[in-house]
């Protein structure tokens, strides 16, 4: 979607992925679960672990490959042996807010978690960070997010990036509040998380304060919101990180 404070954004669009190839990852992750190379072990019941939950986001924007993405979580929940026999309560699907997708999932009747990334509560910086937000505003994207709730029941999770001196302003975090607000109450969880930096990258996360005063103003507003952790950023494959560097793609071609 040219976000540009992704690095996995800046690599561009080579293809869609295709619904077996989605779902051949949880599969894969499954075997090796059951080889004992992630950490697998029985539980009480003597069954082995396997992945219960899955999250569509960060590399790519899953509702711009919809057939195929709803193809796969279809699969996902189909009981076993037909399907993986998931709960679709463990599948999150993510977007940037494309507002016709949106309320298409919504009408799926397939209760999973839709999480709109948000990343900013005003047009004027949302048409800088998330380039789509100049087809669908930001209060498009909030109703779609609603009608989501109104449908299926399950509540809205928000992700916000918080970016130094960008969009972790006091009056944007109220603002926020505001917006959410008037559409209700119970319906969303906000899910700040603080930016992970990329090599030659001019964004970096907010100070700690400042994240603290954000979450604090939209809690104190009546907005459940809980700071994220990050994770993955050791090995540059955090929120926004996953992207080949020269010296990765030097490596692939060497081996």
């Amino acid at each position: 979607m040219n976000c540009p404070f992704c690095a996995t954004g800046q690599a561009g669009l080579t293809r869609n992925m295709s619904a077996a190839e989605i779902v051949e990852q949880v599969v894969r992750a499954n075997a090796l679960i059951a080889a004992g190379e992630l950490g697998g072990k029985r539980s009480d019941d003597h069954s082995m672990e396997r992945v219960s939950n899955i999250v569509f986001m960060g590399m790519g924007e899953p509702l711009a490959n919809y057939a195929r993405v709803m193809q796969a979580v279809r699969v996902m929940v189909a009981p076993q042996p037909e399907g993986l026999g998931m709960s679709a309560r463990g599948i999150t699907v993510s977007t940037v807010g494309l507002v016709p997708a949106i309320l298409k999932l919504a009408a799926e009747d397939i209760p999973v978690t839709f999480a709109l990334s948000l990343h900013a509560p005003d047009d004027v910086l949302r048409n800088e960070l998330i380039p789509v937000n100049s087809r669908w505003k930001v209060d498009e994207a909030l109703d779609a997010a609603r009608t989501y709730f109104d449908k299926t029941g399950r509540r809205v999770s928000i992700e916000y990036a918080l970016i130094k001196d960008m969009n972790d302003h006091a009056w944007r975090a109220d603002l926020l509040a505001d917006k959410l607000n008037a559409r209700g109450r119970g319906w969303v969880h906000v899910n700040p998380i603080p930016l992970n930096p990329t090599p030659g990258s001019i964004w970096t996360a907010s100070e700690k304060s400042v994240q603290n005063e954000f979450v604090r103003r939209l809690n104190d507003a009546g907005i459940p919101t809980t700071l994220r952790d990050t994770r993955g950023t050791e090995i540059d494959g955090a929120c926004g990180q996953l992207v080949a560097t020269v010296e990765d793609q030097a490596a692939a071609v060497e081996a």
